[in-house]
C-alpha cells in the first residue's frame, strides 16, 4: 500500500530482449487487463493489436489503442492487453481472474496476488 493506493510491480518482457519492472495501482473498477500512459507504451515498443470503443464519465466515447505485450505472471510469462490512456499504470479485474486477493489497508502493508 502506497498513499492509500494498492498497487503491485509487473514485470514486462520488451521485443528488443530487455525486462522493465513497472508499478501498478489495483483498480478494481477497470474490467480490462492493463492501462499504461501512451508515452510508456510507445517507448516500450509493445505491438499494436486494435483500437476500442470507450464511454468516458462525461458520457462521450473516445477510440483507445490497445497494444500486446509480455509479462512475469506468478513467475511465469504471461501474454497480456495494455489499453494506452491515462497517468498512471492501472491493473484492472481481468487479470484477477481466478486469483485470490489480499490487500492489508495500511502504509507500507501488504498487497498479495495467489492464484485459487
Amino acid at each position: 500500500m502506497t498513499n492509500r493506493h494498492a498497487t503491485v510491480t509487473l514485470t514486462f518482457l520488451l521485443p528488443n530482449g530487455s525486462s522493465i519492472p513497472i508499478e501498478f495501482v489495483i483498480d478494481t473498477g477497470f474490467t480490462g487487463e492493463l492501462c499504461l500512459p501512451l508515452e510508456a507504451v510507445s517507448l516500450m515498443g509493445l505491438t499494436f493489436r486494435h483500437d476500442i470503443p470507450a464511454n468516458l464519465a462525461d458520457n462521450s466515447e473516445v477510440l483507445l489503442p490497445v497494444h500486446e505485450a509480455i509479462v512475469l505472471w506468478d513467475g511465469e510469462e504471461r501474454e497480456v492487453l495494455v489499453i494506452a490512456t491515462g497517468r498512471r499504470p492501472l491493473l484492472g479485474t481481468a487479470l484477477l481472474d481466478e486469483q485470490e486477493l489480499v490487500i492489508q489497508f495500511t502504509e507500507g502493508g501488504l498487497v498479495t496476488i495467489d492464484e485459487l
